[in-house]
């Protein structure tokens, strides 16, 4: 290590041990206050779960000091919060999802912690441009494989091989970013060449955007296969903030908001999920709809959203079990219920503190692949966490997305606390070389 990066690095791992900590304190209490709300003493898990919180956590934050000492100190434990209070609340739904899914928290800490041990220096990735690529688009496309795809609650984004289940697109997901960020280095500046457009808006010749056009295909591909608008909408809306980040051009933003139009009203004419999805939104507290399943999912939400009032019903005092799909789709209602305003107001900052922080680490790399990198990864966490709590406060119409870090699911933790591990590498730089001889 250089001598500038050790005053540099000391304070803030400092700052990172002290943050795991409190993320650690915040995790287990909101666990034990769940228990003491839900059946009056605290949880008899309290040691195990304990356990399996302060190993992961402690663990997770000793390998970023060994291999990103530089990282900011702020990333991690802010996952770690919002993870710590989606498993307090799982815990308060269902003690069965509970013991599911502190297994997979504590996969997905193994998960992140090998990913920096494997991935040394982001650039290290920028070498397998199409090979990423090409294997996203496998993980994207492998649930409408025949025999292996599984479809539930109407989108086909499930595979399943014997006894196991997951849903691929949540790694995908992380590897389109990065064969985007790589893709994109290497062609923004034909991509920034302007010979035509519309308006005051310049845009390449066409032939260059032919990139556009196939992302907006690929979307409607999810959407028509899958099945699945949430998704879709997630990785039309990644790619086109890229290409926007890449290029620095407006008209992309606009091309893109046109397209997106475009295909919403092809969805819309074409698939009755996505009128109901729609009518949903628009008439979910109609009296004479809202005892129907695709309405009641949405009118209990905000019933119980309005019982929490500014503070809430307190962990484990509310009645969010009857939201359907509570611990995953609506687990952001069932916050709102129990921890009121104030909670769910929480909730988003701290997904403001991971945004920022990601879009700060892209601002900060000296190098254009690492600021695409850590550009579309925070771009991901945001526009996920935007599109559910969005969904389920009715500011748009409800897409199957999870809440990233807080939702139930293995596949979701795992390949977030994935593209965490990414975002600390970035913001980092590479992993210090340590002298020969020295252990």
């Amino acid at each position: 290590m250089s001598q500038a990066a050790v005053p540099r690095g000391r304070p803030r791992q400092g700052a990172a041990i002290a943050f795991t900590v409190l993320a650690l304190v915040i995790a287990v209490g909101a666990y034990v206050l769940a228990g003491l709300g839900k059946r009056g003493h605290v949880p008899v898990t309290i040691v195990l779960y304990g356990s399996i919180f302060a190993v992961g956590y402690l663990g997770a934050a000793i390998t970023i000091r060994r291999t990103a000492p530089n990282a900011d100190p702020a990333l991690f434990p802010t996952a770690a919060v919002l993870t710590g209070l989606g498993f307090a609340m799982i815990f308060r739904l269902s003690g069965g999802l509970a013991a599911e899914q502190a297994t997979w928290v504590g996969i997905g800490l193994a998960a992140f912690c090998a990913t920096l041990l494997f991935v040394r220096d982001h650039r290290q990735l920028d070498a397998f441009t199409y090979t990423i690529g090409l294997l996203g688009i496998v993980l994207l496309l492998l649930p409408v494989v025949p025999g292996i795809g599984r479809t539930i609650n109407g989108a086909r984004l499930w595979v399943k091989v014997g006894p196991i289940g997951f849903q691929p697109s949540e790694i995908g997901k992380v590897l389109i970013v990065v064969f985007l960020a790589s893709y994109l280095t290497q062609k923004r500046e034909l991509l920034r060449v302007a010979t035509g457009g519309f308006g005051p808006f310049r845009l390449p010749p066409a032939k260059h955007l032919m990139p556009v056009l196939l992302a907006w295909g690929a979307s409607l591909a999810v959407l028509f296969v899958q099945r699945d608008l949430g998704a879709s909408l997630l990785y039309f809306g990644i790619f086109v903030v890229m290409l926007w980040v890449a290029t620095g051009r407006a008209a992309y933003l606009v091309l893109g908001i046109l397209l997106f139009a475009a295909g919403a009203w092809f969805g819309y004419q074409a698939f009755d999920h996505v009128q109901l999805r729609v009518d949903v939104w628009l008439h979910a507290l109609d009296p004479a709809k809202v005892f129907d399943l695709g309405y009641g999912q949405l009118a209990q939400a905000q019933f119980g959203m309005g019982t929490g009032g500014l503070v809430g019903e307190g962990l484990g005092r509310g009645s969010p079990g009857l939201i359907p799909f509570a611990s995953t789709d609506f687990i952001f209602a069932a916050i709102g219920e129990e921890l009121g305003m104030f909670g769910t107001a929480g909730v988003l900052l701290l997904y403001v503190v991971l945004v920022g922080k990601g879009l700060r680490a892209a601002l900060a790399s000296p190098d254009g692949f690492g600021r695409l990198l850590a550009a579309g990864l925070a771009t991901a966490v945001a526009l996920q966490a935007f599109v559910i709590a969005g969904g389920v406060t009715r500011l748009i119409p409800l897409t199957g997305v999870t809440l990233p870090f807080v939702s139930y699911g293995g596949s979701s933790l795992v390949s977030n606390f994935v593209l965490l591990a990414l975002l600390v590498r970035v913001s980092s730089g590479p992993a210090p070389v340590r002298p020969k001889g020295r252990t």
